[in-house]
């Protein structure tokens, strides 16, 4: 095979949204660079999410099926991909940068004797072949990367990079593939999800995210942003003042040292806007921002800004979504 396979991710049944972003990309570049594009999701029991691929204007799709993927560890994921690029020899390997693609892929990348070329936000095509851009210095330069290594090359894609809802539908062929694995060098073994992964929150998953900046003065404060994310049924974030500070767990923190998110609504409630936030939430869909400050830098990004103080402005808001979500 001549093209380009997109891992995508699934736990339980349920996709990781930014596995639609990474199949945007592929898809956008397959056409661009005139290859085959072919998607795939491991697991166990996952024809069903085969199918729903299928419907995605891809040539082809892949359940890569065995036992060993039933619970994700690295192990069986290097070792099943790994099989599995080796049979299809695609050009390029496109995954959604998620957290688990980072505990896994420079692994597979290193099975064949190449990088991951990771967090990558778009690409140009040079000469007939894929230059991709990475920003560099917490978003202050923005660097291309070409391959130099014969094919297959890794990416992960920036969640927001691409759009998702930019997919078509059309229907593909898909195949069931079981991976040889010799199971007894898998060294990992799966226990129960550790218990506090119970509280923790990935944000990359949110479709709604209300942020709070230090515009909020105190600790005592933070409910009512709380009570307009749950006005909105959004996800509570925070800049790194807020974390550092402990106020909000550090999960919580958006930015080039926290989650780099793309919400379809992104509402940033006292946040300035410095760079090192900017670089982890500009992907989103609709920014709106509430600010003191006329001359805050989060207006240059923001669809919509809200000049005023937000302990005037937040509680109108938030009586007024109560209303018309009622």
């Amino acid at each position: 095979m001549s093209g380009i396979l997109v891992l995508t991710e699934q736990s339980s049944g349920a996709w990781h949204p930014m596995s639609f972003e990474a199949l945007a990309a592929g898809i956008q570049l397959g056409r661009d660079l005139s290859l085959p594009v072919t998607a795939c999701v491991f697991g166990r029991g996952v024809s069903g999410l085969a199918s729903e691929l299928a419907g995605r204007n891809v040539q082809a799709v892949v359940a890569l099926e065995h036992e060993a993927l039933g619970q994700y560890t690295a192990d069986a994921a290097v070792a099943a991909i790994e099989w599995l690029v080796r049979d299809l020899q695609p050009d390029y390997v496109l995954l959604p940068h998620t957290y688990q693609v980072r505990d896994f892929a420079p692994r597979l990348a290193t099975r064949f004797g190449r990088v991951l070329l990771s967090d990558t936000t778009g690409y140009t095509i040079e000469s007939g072949a894929a230059v991709f851009q990475r920003q560099l210095f917490q978003g202050k330069l923005t660097a291309d990367f070409a391959f130099q290594a014969p094919a297959p090359n890794f990416v992960s894609i920036q969640a927001g990079a691409f759009r998702a809802d930019a997919l078509e539908s059309d229907a593909a062929s898909v195949s069931e593939k079981a991976p040889v694995l010799n199971v007894s060098s898998l060294r990992q073994h799966p226990e129960a999800p550790f218990r506090e992964a119970a509280r923790a929150v990935d944000l990359s998953a949110a479709e709604r995210i209300v942020a709070v900046g230090r515009g909020i003065q105190e600790e005592g404060n933070i409910p009512l942003v709380q009570e307009l994310a749950d006005a909105f049924g959004a996800e509570l974030a925070a800049s790194r003042p807020i974390c550092d500070n402990g106020w909000l767990p550090m999960e919580r923190q958006v930015g080039s040292s926290g989650q780099t998110v793309a919400p379809k609504l992104y509402l940033s409630v006292g946040i300035s806007g410095a760079i090192q936030h900017l670089v982890g939430m500009k992907g989103s869909r609709c920014v709106v921002a509430i600010n003191k400050d006329p001359e805050a830098p989060i207006f240059e990004i923001a669809d919509y800004g809200i000049v005023g103080d937000l302990f005037d402005v937040v509680p109108a808001l938030t009586e007024a979504v109560k209303k018309a979500r009622s």
